[in-house]
């Protein structure tokens, strides 16, 4: 499951995905915005509808995703998600809800409080930008509850990297060093917990 930021199912996202499918995983790139009409080409409007969702329709979303992905031909009924900006956000959200879910990969996302990480059951990988101080403010409260509780988890942080350094069609935030060494990690990571 690939989860887009918070301008929507965009060309970089669907991109995304089928890169994914070529490292041979059966991908989707999921709306979150399907029930309000899809993802509109204006991104700025995207973003607004992003911000209009009530937080627990993602997470519907993503739950129903990750079983009808399981279910699919061609599945070994273990699925993972993988989540960008807002996207990676709803990645950490989806692990405290989804037991089920076999792995999870989240790039700059907001993280799951504290207290909701004893729910979380799913291996987790977490990409970072150095100098992105927003999203980096919850990374040690997260960390650490995830240390406490025994989860799996793997934290990477790429120094002088900026939020979004994944997205190649961003010129202003994309780090081709950053963005290649976290896909390659992904990959690895996704291949070893989804078989």
């Amino acid at each position: 499951l690939v989860i887009h930021e918070n301008r929507g199912l965009n060309p970089h996202i669907k991109d995304v995905t089928r890169r994914m499918a070529k490292e041979g995983f059966i991908a989707f790139g999921g709306d979150y915005l399907t029930a309000k009409g899809g993802t509109p080409d204006d991104a700025d409007k995207a973003r607004d509808m992003i911000g209009e969702l009530k937080a627990e329709e993602p997470v519907a979303f993503s739950q129903a995703a990750v079983a009808a992905l399981a279910k699919l031909p061609g599945s070994n009924g273990k699925v993972g998600a993988i989540g960008f900006c807002w996207g990676g956000g709803q990645v950490n959200a989806l692990a405290v809800a989804d037991a089920s879910l076999a792995a999870g990969v989240a790039y700059y996302g907001r993280q799951a409080a504290a207290a909701d990480v004893p729910r979380i059951k799913a291996p987790l990988m977490l990409h970072y930008a150095g100098l992105d101080e927003r999203i980096n403010a919850g990374i040690a409260e997260y960390e650490a509850a995830l240390r406490d509780n025994g989860k799996v988890f793997e934290l990477h942080m790429y120094d002088g990297a900026n939020h979004a350094f994944n997205n190649d069609t961003n010129e202003a935030r994309y780090d081709k060093a950053a963005a290649d060494l976290a896909w390659s990690r992904t990959v690895a990571f996704l291949k070893k917990n989804l078989g």
